[in-house]
């Protein structure tokens, strides 16, 4: 899969240490920064992780912030993208299985590389369901973004 992957510096450091394991699970990663540990705004980061998946660039995405908050309240803002702060196991498949959500935000400060690459396993190997009741509820997202609803 085609992956988008961003973090700010708090989340940089568990960014790197699953990068490469990402990888030899068969999955293409873009990464958008930060490349380093010196600060940087998130929002930067996760505007960029976005566009990707909204032009077709990346099917998914992968945000690191501190908590995986600032990172799902950045791309949340981003009309069309649905992002969720996973760091429970059912959390991470359902929440694509239900919601269909887009990227995964995970907090470096918060999880630890283990459950982390599980959780990141289970996000990307899930499918968002074909019940009528899922897809009438994110249709109802899409119309709360366009002031519909």
């Amino acid at each position: 899969m085609k992956l988008a992957i961003g973090s700010d510096h708090a989340g940089f450091e568990l960014k790197q240490k699953l990068l490469k394991e990402i990888e030899a699970d068969g999955h293409d990663i873009t990464d958008f920064g930060s490349y380093n540990p010196d600060p940087v705004d998130f929002p930067d980061i996760a505007k960029q992780v976005c566009t990707a998946i909204l032009k077709g660039e990346a099917k998914r995405g992968i945000m690191f912030c501190g908590t995986g908050v600032g990172a799902a309240i950045a791309c949340n803002k981003t009309p069309g993208i649905r992002a969720a702060v996973c760091h429970d196991l059912y959390s991470a498949h359902q929440c694509v299985e239900h919601d269909d959500v887009q990227v995964l935000c995970l907090g470096g400060q918060i999880i630890g590389h283990s459950a982390a690459i599980e959780i990141i396993r289970l996000f990307l190997s899930a499918t968002f369901s074909n019940g009528e009741e899922f897809a009438r509820r994110v249709e109802k997202l899409a119309k709360m973004e366009r002031g519909e609803l």
